[in-house]
């Protein structure tokens, strides 16, 4: 007979733990969609443009109520505009999202 082995809780555990919250997975894509032109200076329109292409790909599956507090963890640790490149604000973005968590 052949026994199947349940997962090790410990290890899924850390799996998940060590994942970044929903909120900072949002700002990582969001990063990744501006880097594309990443030489272009920044604008409120591109980073929402950005923002809700992210959040459609990470949040579309959620509950409602998750996918609001995320976006709304999100746009809490947003790095305020600047006269700067979208590759520059992706970095910032990155921070963001290391502080997030």
């Amino acid at each position: 007979m052949d026994l199947t082995q349940p997962p090790d809780i410990d290890v899924a555990l850390r799996v998940l733990l060590e994942q970044p919250s929903y909120g900072a997975q949002v700002l990582i894509v969001t990063a990744r969609m501006l880097e594309m032109d990443a030489t272009q200076p920044v604008t409120g329109l591109a980073r929402e443009r950005a923002l809700d292409i992210a959040a459609d790909t990470i949040l579309r599956t959620l509950p409602e109520v998750v996918a609001r507090d995320s976006m709304d963890r999100a746009y809490r640790v947003l790095p305020p505009l600047a006269d700067i490149t979208r590759g520059e604000y992706a970095l910032r973005l990155r921070a963001a999202a290391r502080d997030l968590g």
